[in-house]
């Protein structure tokens, strides 16, 4: 489910390269993600967790409507202050590249960001260590178990390849603030600077959607630095940007606030490159968190994950004894 960063007419190597270029803090990240078989986790409530399973199938929210209400917000201040900055160096670059492409650049962008305002849908997972196996993390029980919390570990290699399947895409978030951006952003020119005669190469539409795709990113996986313990990946979806013809839409009621969501199906689709996301492949193990009523839940999920066709599923159910009263 990973980056729709580049295009499709380039070769395996340009596009790394093209990558490595536009995005440098993803490049890393992504490949620190690979080397160590990262996993992610889904930190919800029992209720929630049965509905994955059973429906196999996340919920994606509006970003207006998720736990940090200035979700995109943050990362547009950020981004408006690094560009003003910088602006003179960028333009330098680019027109030295092809006249005219920051203009062009900042109108395409500017028509598209109140779209990416108020049409983007998030799905949210948490990086997890092999030292959460047995307990999972205190400050998420707290943030988002209530009193019924279980977390669902996630193998994280569907995350991590790319594939224009879902035509929704996967991005760590950088925790940082204005100055935090300002580097990011500041390294990502002295890449476009040292790499100006291969981009020129690659032609101006290459150049332009990469640097629209850095900036959209940019403002969708960027966080205010105090909620750095989530650790958080996200899958991004702007239906209309890029529709797909496999997310379904849907309006719920989430803790009685009626809201649009749409919904990823957990199921493979081979041919364009989207594997891995089948129950059986995808869930690692299950960890019920602080509750009340911890056999109950775990006979459940053992039973819903065996209709699943999850095959030894009790051994992938465990209940933390974190001591965590509510």
């Amino acid at each position: 489910m990973s980056d729709d960063l580049t295009l499709p007419s380039l070769n395996a190597d340009h596009q790394a390269r093209l990558f490595g270029i536009f995005f440098p803090y993803a490049f890393r990240r992504l490949a620190e993600a690979t080397a160590s078989n990262r996993r992610l986790v889904y930190y919800t409530n029992a209720d929630t967790a049965v509905s994955v399973i059973r429906n196999r199938e996340v919920w994606m929210r509006k970003s207006s409507l998720m736990n940090d209400y200035r979700e995109i917000e943050h990362g547009v201040d950020c981004l408006s202050a690094a560009y003003s900055k910088s602006r003179e160096r960028m333009q330098v670059v680019l027109d030295g590249m092809f006249p005219g492409l920051c203009g062009r650049l900042e109108e395409r962008f500017d028509g598209w960001l109140p779209h990416f305002r108020t049409d983007t849908y998030i799905a949210c997972a948490s990086e997890h260590d092999d030292s959460e196996d047995k307990f999972g993390r205190l400050s998420m029980w707290r943030a988002y178990g209530g009193t019924t919390g279980v977390a669902i570990v996630l193998n994280g290699a569907p995350f991590f390849r790319p594939s224009d399947a879902l035509k929704a895409y996967s991005s760590p978030i950088a925790y940082v603030d204005a100055n935090g951006f300002e580097r990011e952003f500041v390294a990502m020119i002295g890449s476009i600077e040292q790499n100006a005669d291969f981009l020129k190469s690659a032609g101006e539409e290459v150049v332009i959607s990469n640097l629209f795709s850095a900036f959209r990113y940019g403002i969708m996986s960027t966080k205010h630095p105090g909620f750095h313990e989530e650790r958080e990946w996200r899958v991004i979806y702007s239906p209309s940007f890029q529709k797909s013809d496999r997310l379904s839409t849907a309006i719920v009621s989430i803790n009685g606030t009626p809201q649009s969501i749409c919904k990823i199906p957990l199921r493979d689709v081979p041919e364009e490159g989207l594997f891995g996301l089948e129950l059986s492949e995808l869930i690692d193990r299950v960890i019920i968190g602080p509750t009340k009523f911890p056999v109950g839940i775990c006979d459940a999920l053992i039973a819903v994950l065996t209709d699943a066709g999850v095959q030894n599923a009790a051994s992938k159910v465990i209940v933390s004894d974190i001591p965590l009263r509510h």
